[in-house]
């Protein structure tokens, strides 16, 4: 459950990220031009590192006992946390790999505790 919930939130901090400069003349007509704030992208960073961590623990002490989810987990975060270090042009697909990592985690973890032959 908490897998599906943070490949879910990752896509969609993704989206956030990659459209906003689309929307961002619209959000103080909509009201929602907290949105833009670069807080706001952290708090969401930290939040849905924080559940991938208990999802892919929770997996990993249950189940598999593989790191490997980690590891890619932590790329993931990472990459998205310094996604401006390269400039806005690159921003996109920078985006693009580093929840692309973090949601690959999930399905990791999914299907490595899908696979657990002593359950």
């Amino acid at each position: 459950m908490l897998d599906k919930l943070g490949i879910t939130a990752t896509s969609l901090c993704a989206l956030h990220c990659i459209l906003l400069p689309i929307i961002l003349p619209m959000l103080p007509l909509l009201g929602l031009s907290f949105l833009a704030d670069h807080g706001w992208e952290h708090v969401f960073l930290l939040i849905t590192a924080a559940m991938g961590t208990i999802a892919l623990f929770s997996g990993f002490h249950r189940y598999h006992k593989k790191l490997y989810p980690f590891y890619s987990l932590a790329l993931g975060g990472l990459i998205y946390a310094f996604k401006d270090v390269l400039g806005a042009e690159y921003e996109p697909a920078i985006i693009t790999i580093g929840a692309s990592l973090i949601v690959l985690a999930h399905i990791m973890n999914i299907k490595l505790c899908k696979s657990c032959k002593t359950c």
